[in-house]
């Protein structure tokens, strides 16, 4: 919960929602519950959550990033499919990837994250890029023969019909604030 005040109130809130909780057999937990000042951020579902000054002026806001365990998580998980020795189908690989990128950059398009998107975009073009190459026993030169244009130009990656998704392609639609929420338990009467 959000509070604006200062530590005592957090604590005197943190009990009564402690109380409000008791009857119907809910506590909190000490280990997931913690007072922090919203410059210094917290994790909250996958989101970072901190307060941060809009650069170029003087203004403060809330800021939703993503944190750092998800984004080990899904490139965990990538590095676990495209390990160098793996035989696996190129296309059953890249369909798997496609479907975890997907998945994972529209949980996170509402946060601030287009620069995360796009360094997650070059990390998972290399990996495969490396997966292939070891996969096909290419060189480098027959490799970009086979991804690029006779110009030069890049070719968007793809095996066997199947093209890699690009999670930078995904529209961020930034949250926005509509209003307070009424606390049911700031209320005197609780029943």
């Amino acid at each position: 919960m959000l509070v604006h005040g200062h530590e005592p109130d957090v604590e005197a809130l943190r009990e009564d929602v402690a109380r409000v909780l008791a009857p119907i057999g809910l506590r909190l937990s000490p280990t997931k519950t913690r007072v922090v000042h919203m410059s210094d951020g917290f994790d909250f579902l996958g989101f970072h959550i901190q307060w941060r000054r809009k650069r170029g002026t003087n203004q403060w806001y809330v800021y939703t990033f993503i944190a750092d365990r998800p984004l080990k998580a899904v490139k965990a998980k990538i590095r676990a499919m495209t390990h160098r020795v793996s035989q696996a189908d190129p296309r059953t690989i890249l369909t798997r990837i496609n479907q975890i990128l997907r998945g994972w950059t529209n949980y996170f398009r509402h946060a601030v994250c287009s620069h995360t998107l796009n360094h997650l975009r070059y990390f998972v073009n290399w990996r495969v890029i490396r997966w292939l190459r070891k996969l096909h026993r290419w060189q480098w030169g027959e490799f970009r023969r086979r991804f690029t244009t006779s110009s030069g130009r890049w070719l968007p990656m793809s095996m066997n019909g199947i093209e890699l998704f690009n999670p930078a392609s995904v529209a961020i639609t930034r949250y926005r604030y509509r209003g307070t929420i009424p606390a049911p338990w700031a209320k005197a009467n609780h029943a």
